[in-house]
């Protein structure tokens, strides 16, 4: 079992036996979302921790999403609660990298692609994006490659 999933168990079962519902209701959300991935495609396996990590940070993404779309909805108690959730989370995920930090990471990868023009973001996301695994969202690392290639 990997130490992050271990963690998620532990850190349950705690939250669990101090009666603090917003942790034990999104610890089991994750963990349910982790076993669905273990078992999903043709053969059940066990999940690495940077698979985990995967796995936590789409529900997080889902929990942003949601928080918004309640927002505009006008169910601020719903937003707020999905952010809340979102908040647990977090605490699972690697820190966020940092705009400036993100924006010499991908002016690496392009010098080091050599890549020009927006047909050259493929080229760039191959490897920026082993670099940045879990540490920023999908969509911001392709704004970021796309502003510096379009530039």
């Amino acid at each position: 079992m990997s130490d992050l999933k271990a963690r998620l168990e532990t850190d349950l079962s705690a939250a669990m036996k101090a009666r603090d519902e917003l942790r034990t209701r999104t610890l089991r959300m994750a963990l349910t979302a982790v076993k669905n991935e273990e078992v999903a495609g043709k053969k059940a396996r066990e999940l690495s921790d940077d698979d985990v990590v995967k796995v936590l940070a789409r529900e997080a993404k889902k929990r942003r999403e949601a928080a918004t779309a309640f927002a505009d909805a006008g169910r601020a108690e719903q937003a707020q609660a999905e952010r809340d959730e979102n908040g647990v989370l977090d605490a699972y995920l690697p820190a966020q990298l940092a705009d400036a930090e993100l924006t010499a990471l991908v002016a690496d990868a392009i010098a080091e692609t050599g890549a020009a023009g927006p047909r050259g973001i493929g080229q760039v996301m191959k490897v920026v994006n082993p670099k940045v695994a879990g540490r920023a969202e999908g969509g911001r690392v392709a704004a970021e490659v796309k502003r510096q290639l379009t530039a």
